[in-house]
């Protein structure tokens, strides 16, 4: 692969191309498709989609707020064939929002823009298999030494630890991830509701929150369905409206060939809330 690179001469003061091959500039080559992509995008993508980027440049109007993971494997838009503008982001290591008060990160004010300026009525918190953070949290004193950010901001999810430690401690490996994964992303919910401008809305019925857990390696999402306690498909009319939801009760429990976790780790789920 070859990239020009101009140089100029004191002879002349022009610009002289200069062919470059990247097999000896490996460190270019993340850039250099970066730079191709975009102008792929302005000569094809968005030359055939000018309507919509002269509407964007008037003012955005998304209607969901979608939290997740910065994760490079999960892309918001992609996964939900979401259009440029529909979706109102926020993404960090592990999907978290802290509970209100407990940071002056960007997430609380993110969180109370989308709603009180935006009029967002929809938030998704989704998690994903697989998830590093999560993974980071099964052995958060590791992480001390080494990255002591991470560290930190892992903190931030000690009720999921919490419950981990606690009800889940016979398991191990990719169980208790699993585990971690689902459990994190309604300690989340319960953290939303922590913020005086989401329970203002969710008193007012003007809020919907919805638990989300994506499979990367099936390209499958499941909902936590406060009903049936289990993350089941979604069907755009789940909703988690109130603490209680979260709690699991066996005997309302549904196994289905579409619920995500082993029937016996579901019957176990949740319990901690109680």
């Amino acid at each position: 692969m070859f990239v020009l690179k101009y140089d100029r001469f004191e002879s002349d003061r022009m610009p002289h191309p200069i062919a470059i091959d990247l097999r000896f500039l490996p460190h270019l080559v993340p850039m250099k498709k970066l730079v191709d992509g975009l102008h792929q995008f302005q000569t094809s993508y968005f030359s055939s989609h000018q309507t919509l980027f002269e509407q964007l440049a008037q003012g955005q109007k998304p209607r969901v707020l979608f939290i997740t993971c910065s994760d490079s494997r999960i892309d918001p838009n992609l996964i939900t064939n979401a259009q440029v503008g529909e979706l109102f982001v926020i993404r960090n290591a592990g999907n978290m929002i802290p509970p209100f008060g407990a940071t002056d990160g960007g997430e609380g004010a993110t969180l109370e823009y989308a709603i009180q300026a935006l009029g967002i009525e929809q938030i998704i918190v989704c998690g994903h298999s697989f998830c590093g953070a999560m993974k980071g949290l099964l052995k958060l004193n590791q992480l001390q030494e080494e990255m002591p950010l991470v560290y930190d901001w892992l903190k931030h999810a000690e009720a999921t630890r919490r419950m981990l430690k606690e009800n889940y401690s016979q398991l191990e490996g990719e169980p208790l991830l699993d585990i971690a994964i689902a459990e994190n992303v309604l300690t989340q919910i319960e953290n939303l509701r922590t913020y005086p401008v989401v329970r203002a809305k969710l008193g007012q019925g003007r809020l919907h929150l919805h638990a989300w857990v994506y499979h990367i390696e099936s390209g499958e999402v499941l909902e936590y369905d406060p009903i049936r306690h289990a993350y089941v498909p979604p069907d755009g009319r789940i909703e988690i409206s109130s603490p209680q939801d979260r709690s699991l009760q066996p005997q309302s429990f549904y196994p289905t060939k579409s619920t995500w976790l082993p029937v016996e780790q579901s019957e176990r789920i949740y319990r901690g809330s109680h």
